[in-house]
């Protein structure tokens, strides 16, 4: 980058001084263990092993994850959720009651809840009408406005609730023109065409990746969520999360969905068949005046009366999302694409609630 990026300096005087939580598990995980006060006589339910803490560094799953993300184990950080990368990354980076983030709205509304919880300041620069980043602003607000003073800055792609990419490119130069850390949160990557920015941590130090599990492999039941980034980033991050943040359970499921690259592969082109079956369906309802181009598992339509629409259905059993209270998204509701009957059923009562 230029000017060279420097990770230190932009870490929290704090977080540089602090001396992380060393478990029982950092030292040793076999043997007789008597160091951790557990439970030794075996968990209530009869489960094996659940008495003991699970490992706190997730090395079989973070080595599993490398191997198909195409990365090093050393660059991934697993955590509850995407949400408990994003919360760490604003407390690593941004002092309370002085840093701020970087927003793009209409984006994911978590980015703002963690700035907010963990006061720190939010800079909404706003994606323009057709969801795409406006590049205009970007010059001016880096070298002589408020996007030069952020520590972080957040960008969806493909976006929600819009669903779209944001274009390769521009997001190239928001990372080479930045100051502070990026992160781009790819929930919806394996929805799309576009390339992840995984392969890129070499080349990008101020790059963070978001990914989860809860979507494309269907397990958002068990909350495992990633950050990709530098080892130096990735270190930071270990150091402030919780000791034992990933239970056994979670792990276990997630091993076990890793294997599944056949059922992984034909459930996400059902979806995406299934996605584009129902765009042109909701094209030909006369109250749907707008299908926004979707590289999701969701669908962003305008539709005439969308708040009455959502709240119709969602009294009789069908539930899609209200999101016209966002910016650019007036009088629009989004779609889970469901299964093949649930998509059938939608679009039945929506034509009959609109007619």
């Amino acid at each position: 980058m230029t000017p060279p990026f420097d990770l230190d300096a932009l870490v929290r005087p704090n977080i540089r001084s602090l001396v992380p939580y060393r478990c029982a598990r950092d030292d040793y995980d076999s043997g007789i263990l008597l160091d951790a006060n557990e439970n030794s006589i075996g968990a209530v339910t009869g489960d094996d092993g659940l008495n003991r803490y699970p490992d706190p560094h997730q090395n079989e799953l973070r080595a599993k994850i490398a191997a198909i993300r195409g990365c090093r184990p050393d660059q991934i950080f697993c955590g509850v959720g995407s949400d408990e990368a994003i919360d760490l990354l604003i407390r690593i980076f941004c002092v309370p009651g002085k840093d701020s983030i970087v927003i793009t709205p209409p984006t994911y509304g978590m980015y703002k809840v963690a700035a907010k919880v963990n006061d720190v300041g939010v800079i909404d620069w706003p994606l323009t009408p057709d969801f795409q980043l406006d590049l205009d602003t970007l010059t001016p607000g880096l070298s002589r406005g408020s996007l030069s003073e952020a520590k972080v800055l957040f960008l969806c792609s493909p976006n929600n609730p819009t669903a779209n990419n944001l274009r390769r490119e521009d997001i190239i130069r928001v990372i080479e023109s930045f100051p502070g850390i990026v992160v781009v949160d790819e929930a919806y990557i394996d929805f799309t065409d576009q390339k992840s920015f995984v392969p890129e941590l070499d080349r990008y130090p101020n790059l963070v990746v978001l990914q989860t599990f809860s979507k494309s492999y269907g397990l958002a039941g068990i909350r495992l969520g990633l950050a990709f980034a530098s080892e130096a980033l990735i270190s930071w991050m270990l150091r402030v999360k919780a000791p034992y943040n990933i239970n056994k359970l979670t792990t276990e499921v997630a091993l076990r969905a890793l294997e599944q690259t056949e059922t992984f592969q034909t459930n996400v082109a059902l979806l995406n068949q299934e996605r584009e079956k129902v765009a042109l369906a909701l094209a030909g309802i006369p109250a749907v005046k707008k299908v926004h181009p979707s590289d999701s598992n969701f669908i962003l339509a305008v539709v005439d009366n969308a708040y009455s629409v959502y709240k119709t259905m969602a009294d009789a059993g069908v539930v899609i999302r209200y999101r016209g209270d966002q910016l650019h998204c007036e009088s629009t509701v989004r779609i889970t694409i469901g299964t093949p009957d649930e998509n059938e059923r939608m679009l039945a009562m929506l034509r009959e609630v609109t007619s």
